[in-house]
């Protein structure tokens, strides 16, 4: 992603809330159940993609896990979260970069979380280095749990265009042959402005090489 889109999400977590943000949640409950059906050790590696501003870290902590990094394109998103989280803050890697281009470990995580950043790539050479990341840094036998804009979701976010998705979609992009689909789950989200989005959930777990 260039920097216009850098400085575009910048500007949007600089001049809003959380909790004016049409992706909030007071708490990423679906996103921590699924986690947890991984049935993932407490100190497994979890990378959360896109989650500046989200309370998945909280929930994290809360519930024990202790190898979290989040990442975000905006600064500005990361800064709202380590300010929410006060002293705890410490206990969480954080990492302002582009998905794409990230300098991430081979074969360092146990799990791979995303909600509605997949979405937001609308090209496919972005899609294939989304892939290539993902397959570098996850572990054999690691999870990818990815949520995204449904079939019937919306067709813009925050002024940007977004790839809707459905789990046809998503397995035939991530299945064959590096994934093998676990679960898959919708799930409606409710704005702070009270309009409906549909989620598509899926759960995968690379093969091993």
């Amino acid at each position: 992603m260039g920097t216009s889109i850098k400085q575009h999400w910048e500007n949007i977590y600089s001049s809003r809330q959380e909790d004016q943000l049409s992706w909030f949640q007071e708490h990423a409950l679906t996103s921590l159940a699924l986690i947890r059906q991984t049935r993932a050790a407490h100190d497994a590696a979890i990378l959360d993609v896109g989650g500046g501003a989200s309370v998945l870290a909280d929930d994290l902590l809360h519930a024990g896990y202790c190898n979290l990094t989040v990442l975000d394109l905006s600064l500005a998103a990361l800064r709202k979260s380590q300010a929410r989280l006060g002293a705890q803050a410490q206990q969480v890697r954080w990492l302002a970069a582009d998905i794409a281009e990230a300098d991430l470990a081979e074969n360092s995580l146990d799990i791979w979380h995303d909600r509605a950043v997949f979405h937001f790539l609308t090209e496919a050479h972005e899609r294939g280095r989304y892939l290539a990341q993902a397959l570098k840094a996850l572990k054999p036998h690691g999870f990818l749990i990815i949520a995204v804009f449904a079939e019937d979701g919306p067709l813009q976010c925050s002024g940007l265009d977004i790839q809707r998705f459905s789990l046809e979609q998503l397995q035939a992009f991530f299945a064959p042959p590096d994934f093998a689909l676990l679960q898959s789950m919708k799930e409606t989200h409710m704005t702070p402005a009270g309009k409906a989005q549909n989620f598509q959930y899926a759960v995968f777990q690379k093969r091993a090489s």
